[in-house]
Parts: C-alpha cells; structure tokens; sequence
C-alpha cells in the first residue's frame, strides 16, 4: 500500500497539450487526487485505462484520435471500472447525450470553476451522476423525445428521490434523508426510469431538466 492510495487517481484525455498540462497541474497541486497519466484521443485513451487503471478519467469529446463517445461505450462494454466525467467546450454540443447513452458519469463545461470540477471529481468517484446545471440546459435540445402516449407522471416521493440524484446524492445518502431503506430507493429509481423511458441516474438527471420536472 502507497501513501497515497486514498488519494483519487485521474486519467486526462485531451487532443489539446495545454489543456492538459492545465488540467494536470491543478490536479497535482490540490490534495486528495493523483494524476496517473494522459492520452490524446479516443483510442488511446482506451489503452491507457487498461494500462493504469484509474479512478476516473476526464474525458474531450471531440477529438481527432478516436471521439470520447465510442471510447466511453468502449470502455462500458469492457467493463472498466474508471469513472468517465466528460470536459467539453462546445455549449451545443450534440455528442453529450450520446455519451450518456454510452456509459459516461458525468458532464462539466471547460469553464467550470475549479472547486466544481474537483467536487465532481470526487462525486464521480463515488460513482454518482454529475451533471453540471449549464450542461443540462444544453442538453434540451438533444433530448426532445416525446414522452410516451400515457406516461405516467412521477409521485411526490419519486420527484424527491430525483432532485436528490440531480444534486450527486449517493442511495446511501437518499436513505438516510428521505428515512427510508436504500432497497426502497432503488425501487423507486426504477420506477422512475421507467416514467422516463432512461436506463439510468444521468439521463433521468438530463430528461428531467428538459421536462422541467428539474428547474
């Protein structure tokens, strides 16, 4: 065991070499996390990971060697255990969803404050959906899918366990606010998802934004 095996080992991967020096070195001088390598695209991304085998990986979308998505559903079917926070720039930024869709933890713009980008680190660590406010609302346009003829509308408790999840709160945690057991939690996730017609917390976290049911 090393020193700094608590410490929150990160992946940066970046077509741009300043924007990962930038990113290393705000890493690197902030406690608690530990920069284990970068990759310049998609692909090699997907090799770094499996050579290192980190925490979370900060994630570009668009990139010239190999686009962050299909690295994203690479590494979902493969079964990696990195955390993927997606780091994009562009505000319209159609290839978020999909990302979703692939498997990816959570969504930051560039311009994130830097104590937003290391709470979402550790969230998405921590396994829970970030969802950055400015992300989602770009996220509207791309997830006009027409609620199902019948849908029905979530419960009181069901939009209580959503809000919660929207702000990166863990099962765990849902638990012991709502006092109830995380079984039932999980239960009501289900239920809800389905209302959705997603398959997990950061596409109800995006549905529920562009329905509204989110402000």
């Amino acid at each position: 065991m090393t020193p700094d095996t608590a410490a929150i080992t990160v992946l940066i991967v970046d077509d741009h070499p300043v924007v990962r020096d930038g990113l290393r070195g705000m890493f690197e001088s902030a406690p608690g996390f530990r920069v284990l390598g970068e990759a310049a695209g998609g692909t090699e991304a997907v090799a770094r990971a499996a050579e290192l085998d980190p925490d979370v990986i900060l994630m570009d979308l668009r990139m010239p060697d190999g686009g962050g998505v299909d690295a994203i559903a690479h590494l979902t079917r493969t079964g990696a255990r990195a955390k993927v926070l997606v780091l994009t720039t562009y505000d319209t930024d159609s290839d978020t969803l999909p990302a979703i869709e692939a498997g990816a933890t959570g969504y930051l713009l560039k311009d994130a404050p830097r104590d937003e980008l290391f709470t979402a680190v550790r969230a998405a660590a921590a396994g829970r959906t970030v969802l950055s406010p400015a992300v989602a609302s770009r996220l509207v346009s791309a997830v006009r899918t027409p609620r199902a003829p019948g849908a029905e509308s979530l419960s009181a408790r069901e939009r209580e366990v959503l809000a919660l999840v929207a702000r990166g709160t863990s099962n765990r945690e849902i638990a012991r606010e709502l006092f109830i057991s995380e079984a039932t939690v999980k239960t009501h996730l289900t239920h809800l998802y389905a209302k959705l017609g997603v398959n997990d917390r950061a596409a109800a976290v995006a549905t529920a934004y562009e329905r509204g049911i989110l402000g």
